[in-house]
């Protein structure tokens, strides 16, 4: 039968995508699930996430056995095996991805793999292997994701020129490696690459990588990737690219000056371009913005009453725990609750070595916006955790509210920062305040205790550090 109902149709089975089913089949919906890909998971399961991480676990491991000649350990060279590093890769994505499906059909969500199209604001056109489709629903949530930008200019039909989604595939170790672009995926690949024995060049348009991150937390992961990559380019613009025998000729500004070279391999991460087009959204009423991300308001929904929009589609930090977040608002709002994305604590991590996160307001941001604010720092260099696994080259931090005293920022660089940065979170979202933080007990030695302790060095209490005494009558 090639015509189906339902009351919600979600199109795309990203985080944001299942979430949003599998929570409106809780709610008791009918649901039915489009993706045009083989495998549900979406970008950050099947290329994103999950393999970055599991090729960053691959690095860290083949770090640490370098660094442990000084405890007394010695590890002979790293012989690298790439068919077996991808096959173990892929073996994890296939269990995650099996998963989401076992889970689908456990909770009575219909999955239909094709294309989605929309041919009204209530009907959307299905292609599949079987014909085209097409459902009725009451309301659609669109999560198509987005995909790697590849500007005209680099895009030369070269495989040397590779985005995240063929860096992550790693055919080879390039002898000499340009990342374009010094944000969270340049340098995670860049990490990864770096390690497994490519030379990096990282080449940042802006004045610094990772631009919007905290400066404090930059600098230690600066300090680490200078000595792990050949160099590092802030302030450089990359004119053009060319073909030359097997290499990529390179032409950058930097300056003030046009230099020109040669690379085997060129990973360009300049950001990300939303899946909006050939959507049939023309069609319906919902809008977009001037880069292609769907317009929505606080409750998810777009300019069409029945059709709402999450995750990177929908533009804002394109990170995927935001849209398993907003799949629930939309969920919710669906079934006629008073829920909207407003004043949510949306974390982030940088996987680089060592980890970067933070959530809330950063200090930067505080001094853009006039605020006044109080800062509070605890250094791993006095954890015993921390000196226990020679990792002593993190810090926690506070942004704190003076007059209440309350938690308005957390920002913590280390290794496993983005295990810690959690506690930052649920302390915004409550209201904590400096001293519920350093008066909770935390289990030692762990570096949890890091955020106490940086909690007390706001009062002049830190135990393992000292500074400076807080006023007694504040």
């Amino acid at each position: 039968m090639n015509r189906l109902s339902t009351e919600v149709v979600i199109v795309g089975a990203g985080p944001g995508g299942y979430a949003a089913a599998f929570y409106a089949a809780a709610r008791g919906k009918k649901v039915i699930l489009v993706e045009r890909d083989s495998r549900l998971g979406g970008v950050c399961m099947n290329v994103g996430c999950i393999p970055s991480k599991t090729l960053l676990h691959a690095a860290r491991l083949i770090s640490e056995a370098g660094d442990s000649q000084h405890r007394g350990i010695t590890f002979g060279k790293p012989v690298i095996d790439l068919d077996r590093m991808r096959a173990w890769k892929e073996s994890i994505i296939v269990k995650l991805a099996g998963g989401v499906t076992t889970l689908a059909k456990m909770r009575g969500v219909e999955v239909l793999q094709g294309r989605g199209y929309f041919e009204d604001s209530r009907t959307l056109r299905v292609e599949t292997q079987d014909g085209q489709k097409f459902i009725a629903f009451d309301q659609a949530i669109i999560a198509t994701g987005s995909r790697p930008s590849l500007p005209s200019a680099f895009d030369l039909g070269n495989k040397r020129i590779m985005t995240s989604t063929e860096a992550l595939e790693i055919e080879e170790i390039p002898g000499d490696l340009l990342i374009v672009g010094g944000g969270y995926i340049g340098m995670e690949l860049g990490t990864v690459y770096a390690t497994l024995g490519s030379s990096v060049v990282v080449a940042e348009l802006l004045p610094t990588i990772l631009s919007g991150a905290d400066q404090d937390l930059i600098r230690p992961l600066l300090r680490r990737v200078e000595k792990l990559f050949k160099e590092i380019r802030a302030g450089v613009k990359v004119l053009k690219m060319a073909t030359s025998g097997k290499k990529i000729k390179v032409s950058m500004e930097v300056e003030g000056k046009v230099r020109e070279e040669l690379f085997d391999r060129v990973l360009v991460s300049v950001g990300r371009t939303p899946n909006t087009s050939d959507l049939g959204l023309e069609n319906t009423l919902v809008t977009r913005d001037e880069k292609g991300f769907v317009r929505v308001n606080e409750r998810q929904q777009t300019a069409d009453p029945s059709i709402y929009a999450i995750g990177d589609v929908a533009g804002g930090v394109l990170l995927a725990h935001k849209a398993t977040k907003e799949a629930r608002i939309a969920v919710e709002v669906i079934t006629g609750e008073p829920s909207s994305f407003d004043h949510i604590i949306i974390p982030a991590v940088v996987f680089t070595d060592p980890e970067i996160a933070w959530c809330g307001l950063t200090e930067a941001e505080a001094k853009e916006r006039n605020m006044k604010v109080e800062v509070a720092k605890f250094p791993w260099s006095a954890s015993g955790r921390a000196l226990s696994f020679d990792r002593t080259d993190g810090m926690t931090k506070l942004v704190i509210e003076p007059e209440t005293e309350r938690i308005l920022g957390v920002g913590i660089v280390g290794a496993g920062a983005g295990e810690l940065i959690g506690e930052g979170v649920v302390a915004i979202e409550m209201g904590a305040t400096a001293l519920d933080i350093a008066e909770s007990v935390h289990p030692h030695p762990t570096l949890s205790e890091t955020l106490a302790e940086c909690a007390e060095s706001f009062y002049g209490t830190a135990t393992h550090t000292v500074s400076r005494r807080r006023k007694a009558d504040s």
